[in-house]
């Protein structure tokens, strides 16, 4: 059996969309000839803790871990938030207001922290893992990121070693949309553009999660870019099923940050609400996740706060209930220049599920690419809310189709395996 070093920051007992993918990759590499070594943190920073993940890890993986030091300790005690967990993606459950020291805070994190909080990680990840590598050798390198640093290991090792080296870019980097949140220097900037186009031109082969992303990287220089995309797993499907809800349920699973915002849907609803009583009677807007106070707001405005239904986070298994049993399911993609190729492994296990999606998004991205023809209700931000179609995907009287072949897990491992055997063997 071939062995690949994966440098992650997200490994179980860390939860959410970050850990699926290669935890899924890994579930499924031995069976196709390849051994995992799992190189992460022994203490990373727990943005959703997931423990019963542990389970999924292959017996035949080996997992390394080694301490990691991170500013999030100080950035809480600098912000007044002791204890609270870290958001991407700006999330903020709270209404409090930016105060200088939460601007401060940002600036410090993107003009310090480059590419992100995890730098500090990198130098003494290269010096244990060259240590390690010399005594138990591997045949390929894949990084995985965000956290972008994990990709600066990889690149040093592969200066060092040699060896076959993957990218794998879950988010972009300096196109992701928060970038600009970041309050960049000009130096800052050039140095963040300076790291991305050298881990794009040094790998031997960069993955990316859509064809958006794909051509993204293509342009800025990466040297081979292959699509495998984020996908769903069968045994993730709660068996037996979830009862489907009596009530009318829109479910939001995961995060809800501000950027994800939709109001023409509450605008939608409550025009729905107004005009049936029915609708009035039964109708629950469900989130499964933080949810950020001006998403809340804006529900609240269009008046359908006593609607709302909040579960906060879960585990995963507990999620995959929650999708079963909606009436429809909710997403939605940032309000951001990037949003065409937002392709998160949330839309997969939607559709793995069956229950209809009202989705909001570029017409012309990925996840319509992926939506087109399947029946689900995707709506463009500027578009109006179709009332008797949402009435239908709410009582249950349409139905949908999903090609999900080309989305299963096992299949997406295999499409991988067979770029790792590319870039290990020997050319003629």
């Amino acid at each position: 059996m071939k062995r690949v070093l994966l440098i992650t920051y997200y490994w179980p007992p860390n939860g959410g969309a970050p850990v699926q993918r290669w935890l899924k990759f890994a579930r499924f590499l031995p069976a196709l000839g390849w051994q995992p070594v799992v190189y992460t943190p022994s203490n990373p920073d727990l943005v959703m803790e997931d423990p019963g993940l542990a389970a999924e890890v292959p017996h035949e993986a080996e997992v390394i871990r080694t301490p990691i030091r991170e500013p999030y300790g100080l950035y809480r005690a600098l912000t007044g938030r002791r204890g609270q967990k870290v958001h991407a993606g700006f999330l903020n459950e709270g209404r409090r207001r930016e105060s200088m020291l939460d601007k401060l805070a940002v600036f410090l994190r993107g003009n310090l922290f480059i590419p992100d909080a995890r730098v500090g990680w990198v130098r003494p990840s290269v010096r244990f893992l060259l240590n390690y590598l010399r005594e138990n050798p591997v045949d390929a390198i894949v990084s995985t990121g965000p956290p972008h640093s994990m990709h600066l290991i990889a690149r040093a090792l592969k200066r060092h070693t040699g060896l076959p080296w993957l990218a794998d870019f879950r988010d972009p980097w300096t196109n992701i949309d928060f970038y600009h949140q970041l309050r960049l220097t000009r130096w800052a900037d050039r140095r963040h553009r300076a790291l991305e186009r050298g881990v794009l031109h040094e790998a031997d082969a960069t993955v990316a999660v859509g064809w958006t992303l794909a051509e993204e990287l293509r342009v800025l220089g990466a040297r081979r870019v292959e699509v495998i995309t984020n996908g769903f797993d069968r045994a993730d499907l709660p068996e037996p099923p979830a009862p489907v809800d009596e009530t009318f349920s829109l479910v939001h699973v995961g995060s809800m940050n501000a950027a994800r915002d939709v109001p023409l849907v509450w605008n939608g609803l409550a025009e729905l609400v107004r005009a049936d009583e029915e609708v009035a009677r039964r109708l629950v807007i469900r989130f499964v996740g933080a949810v950020d106070h001006q998403v809340l707001q804006s529900i609240e405005q269009a008046g359908l706060a006593k609607h709302v239904e909040r579960i906060g986070t879960v585990d995963h298994a507990r999620a995959m209930c929650e999708i079963q049993r909606a009436r429809v399911l909710l997403l939605s993609l940032n309000d951001a220049p990037n949003a065409k190729g937002i392709l998160t492994s949330k839309l997969f296990e939607y559709l793995a599920t069956g229950r209809p999606i009202l989705a909001v998004g570029p017409a012309d991205g990925d996840a319509a690419r992926v939506l087109r023809g399947t029946g689900h209700l995707l709506l463009d931000r500027n578009d109006h809310v179709p009332l008797d179609r949402l009435k239908q995907l709410l009582s249950q009287t349409v139905s949908v189709t999903s090609e999900l072949g080309m989305y299963d897990r096992r299949e997406l491992t295999s499409s991988l395996a067979d770029l790792l055997e590319q870039l290990t063997t020997p050319s003629r």
